[in-house]
């Protein structure tokens, strides 16, 4: 079982897609709540109340690697960068 996997499953982590609202709305990961990276300095201490470990993706990689610098600095601890939407959905296979 893939990290990314044992962290929703058994974890429960919460799933953030940061890609933009349309891109969302094309596809995304079930469950996955979206915050487009732009917000993400703006909401850091609404992230920090919801489920921990906290996983960000998005098309590729890039968007979610900076939202995952923003939130870190923001003081989260346990987040990790899952990757592109098509990576997010293999590892939870």
């Amino acid at each position: 079982m893939s990290t990314i996997k044992k962290l929703v499953k058994e974890q429960g982590a919460t799933v953030i897609d940061v890609r933009s609202s349309w891109e969302f709305d094309e596809g995304h990961v079930e469950g996955a709540i979206n915050i487009p990276l732009d917000e993400i300095p703006m909401r850091i201490d609404d992230i920090k109340q919801m489920q921990q470990p906290v996983i960000v993706y998005c098309r590729s990689g890039g968007r979610s690697s900076m939202a995952m610098g923003f939130l870190q600095q923001g003081g989260l601890s346990t987040v990790f960068n899952g990757g592109g939407l098509a990576d997010m959905q293999l590892q939870l296979m």
